[in-house]
């Protein structure tokens, strides 16, 4: 499906599930003068064979396994993609089973949480070299994250340089090359999407210890700065969309 109602360059978005869409950084990006394709794969909506004519690619979350290619057999398309656009040093975002992705195509492996589900709104860690990172550097030590994960990635990709952490998630956002950044969380929900989630996958949180009306709670409490920290995340990422674009003539 593309959207025409946005004349500026074209990002490539892969959405896997219904209640998993492109929400505040798609909103952002839109504001920011860049037009969405959006592929609903899980309606059977194919993906393009290249990158082609779009300007960046972001990979959204959803509840299936990374390496699940009979549950989700558009997967190795997008890895496909992911991989290309690596190589071509187009603008990638990864977020959650998006980032998950990400690693997986690029070497680095992904697994099942041995301490349960990481859900709600979690403060993250600034790591070293998230100093000076065109999309994540503005993020302040302690910004809330909405999470909902039960699994992550526990080896980074050869090359990989991590971002932000967690104290109970290492890995919540690296960057590969030039353009390409994965995170573990979603910066692209709010309390309304957790509430859906927990309404889907409530019964099952609960059944590995966690406590989705809790989960819901921090995020709705968090949601004015979850907004304000990762739209100005998304309105960075889209710069660098709209620098490559330029650069590429797009």
């Amino acid at each position: 499906m593309k959207q025409t109602d946005v004349a500026g360059p074209a990002v490539l978005v892969v959405q896997h599930e219904e209640d998993a869409g492109p929400g505040l950084v798609g909103e952002h990006l839109v504001r920011g003068g860049l037009r969405l394709d959006v592929i609903r794969a899980w309606r059977g909506e194919a993906l393009p064979e290249t990158l082609g004519g779009h300007a960046g690619l972001v990979v959204l979350g959803g509840s299936v396994n990374c390496e699940d290619d009979e549950a989700a057999p558009w997967l190795p398309g997008v890895r496909a993609l992911v991989r290309e656009a690596v190589a071509g040093e187009v603008p990638l975002l990864g977020i959650c089973l998006g980032g998950q992705i990400v690693a997986h195509a690029l070497g680095g492996s992904v697994a099942q949480r041995p301490q349960g589900p990481e859900v709600g709104a979690v403060p993250l860690r600034r790591l070293p070299d998230a100093e000076g990172d065109p999309v994540l550097g503005g993020v302040p030590e302690g910004a809330p994250a909405a999470q909902w994960h039960w699994d992550e990635v526990d080896r980074l990709p050869a090359g990989a340089v991590p971002l932000l952490s967690g104290d109970d998630c290492p890995y919540q956002a690296f960057r590969v090359g030039s353009a390409c950044w994965a995170v573990q969380f979603h910066p692209e929900a709010g309390a309304d999407t957790v509430a859906a989630w927990a309404a889907g996958d409530g019964g099952l949180l609960s059944s590995a210890g966690g406590d989705p009306a809790g989960a819901v709670a921090s995020v709705r409490e968090a949601e004015p700065e979850l907004r304000a920290v990762w739209g100005t995340v998304s309105d960075a990422w889209g710069e660098v969309v709209h620098a490559h674009a330029h650069a590429r003539g797009i």
